[in-house]
């Protein structure tokens, strides 16, 4: 398939999980592949300011948190409160081993990187910072994107942070106010949270991550009140004014809300400036966003986008799937099931919230008849080992043929635990039956267990 009018068979533009992805297969399937990245290390916003270092704190602090509230230690007389320096240690070591591995998978499969921003030229070449164009047979954009900055916003103020800036905090504050309450902005309410930080969560919406279960919604909500987290639904922004000791937030409804610290968490925009898109046709929207069809082809269809640049779902697990699938295209190979239509969420509050297949709201829309089973963590002897009993497992299922029509978890493990439910849901005909988790023998004790539990608890139900 080499095409030698071109200087490589493909140009991938992002080394984040939706450009790995593409590069990785399409080497692997015998094209000359190079990618440019425009900062300084591999890896993109994943491994720098997002994933990464966002789920290493977390860890850090769900395990130092739990350390702490454990009556050993607090007989042993460990009462320390940690520095923000204290729990951000050793980010920056995993970011380093991740960024040394990716860049060995570069290196065995000889996919040149290039240094700096790329711009095409026309719409078989690029430039990297202006130099000598470099041309190729196809392109993918996997620029990913970054966190919304709207113009009334000051975040120059040392005390307003976005999702990015956030991980350079540098003390603790005593409140802060998140406005926005999507993914990212649940997942920071729950960590400063465990921190014993105040939150005040604003969400412009009536209700928590409407994409998910609604059971599921209910029990985070009522987890993160429980907590001492003040969630404000239906809230829309009138301005924000920093002022020296701190963020007065302004809202439409009237209300004031004063913090040591406010995170804007309000959505994000694609990385689509200065990629020259003008000189090759292709338009991105109002956020960035570039539209592609179902192979992740742009208008021109030999240039192809994956990733948080083409929007939703905005999930690297899924961004690396994308890329691969937009290789696999190219390389002829249309007939791989990659399954993009059975990617898991997995949220990390705390506790973690995983699911994938349909909603209770999906399945009532469409008229399927369905019957749910429950397993309650508290009642598994792993949570109460461990004292992590808040959550539970959901299945729902068909009544009568059993298949599993979608699988929903909220607690500890969560984002683990649905994959055995995925692997169930992708089998075809009988194979795809509550019946497999009746038969079947769990490890015991493991979280893993509550499968077991709550297909018994539905099966019950039919009868």
């Amino acid at each position: 398939m080499n095409n030698s009018l071109f200087d490589y068979d493909l140009f991938v533009i992002g080394t984040g999980p939706g450009g790995e992805g593409a590069a990785m297969q399409a080497a692997k399937g015998g094209l000359r592949v190079a990618v440019g990245e425009r900062y300084g290390q591999i890896g993109g916003g994943c491994t720098h300011w997002g994933t990464i270092p966002s789920k290493a704190l977390r860890h850090t602090i769900t395990s130092t948190m739990n350390a702490l509230k454990n009556p050993v230690f607090r007989e042993m007389g460990m009462q320390t409160t940690p520095s923000m320096e204290q729990l951000k240690r050793g980010t920056e070591a995993i970011i380093g081993r991740q960024v040394s591995m990716r860049q060995s998978f570069y290196d065995r499969n000889d996919v040149p990187i290039f240094r700096g921003q790329a711009q095409f030229v026309d719409e078989h070449s690029i430039s990297i910072d202006g130099n000598e164009p470099i041309s190729a047979q196809r392109f993918v954009i996997a620029t990913g994107s970054r966190p919304y900055r709207p113009p009334a916003v000051d975040f120059n103020h040392p005390r307003i942070y976005d999702s990015d800036t956030i991980l350079e905090m540098d003390h603790r504050p005593g409140s802060i106010s998140i406005y926005g309450a999507g993914v990212i902005g649940v997942e920071y309410a729950s960590m400063f949270r465990n921190l014993g930080v105040k939150v005040n969560l604003v969400n412009t919406r009536s209700k928590l991550l409407e994409f998910l279960d609604d059971e599921i919604i209910d029990a985070l909500s009522y987890h993160l009140r429980d907590q001492g987290v003040i969630i404000r639904h239906n809230e829309s922004l009138d301005r924000i004014e920093g002022v020296d000791d701190g963020v007065v937030l302004y809202l439409k409804s009237g209300k004031r809300v004063k913090t040591d610290a406010l995170l804007w968490a309000n959505g994000r925009s694609g990385n689509t400036e200065n990629l020259g898109l003008e000189n090759i046709g292709i338009e991105a929207n109002s956020r960035g966003q570039i539209q592609i069809d179902e192979h992740f082809q742009t208008v021109l269809p030999h240039i192809y986008a994956v990733g948080d640049v083409i929007g939703i779902p905005s999930l690297a697990s899924a961004a690396y799937t994308q890329g691969r699938a937009a290789a696999t295209h190219m390389l002829g190979q249309t007939n791989r099931n990659l399954r993009l239509h059975d990617i898991p969420t997995g949220i990390y509050t705390i506790p973690e919230i995983s699911s994938v297949g349909k909603t209770e709201r999906d399945l009532t829309a469409a008229c399927i008849p369905y019957e749910v089973g429950q397993s309650q963590f508290k009642s598994l002897a792993r949570a109460q080992i461990t004292g992590e009993t808040v959550g539970m497992l959901k299945l729902l299922f068909h009544r009568d043929t059993l298949e599993i029509l979608g699988v929903h978890c909220f607690g500890s493990n969560a984002s683990e635990i649905i994959h055995i439910g995925q692997a169930v849901m992708s089998q075809s005909g009988e194979k795809n039956s509550l019946k497999y988790f009746i038969e079947t023998t769990f490890n015991y004790p493991t979280m893993a267990e509550a499968y077991r539990v709550a297909a018994l608890n539905g099966i019950n139900r039919l009868f």
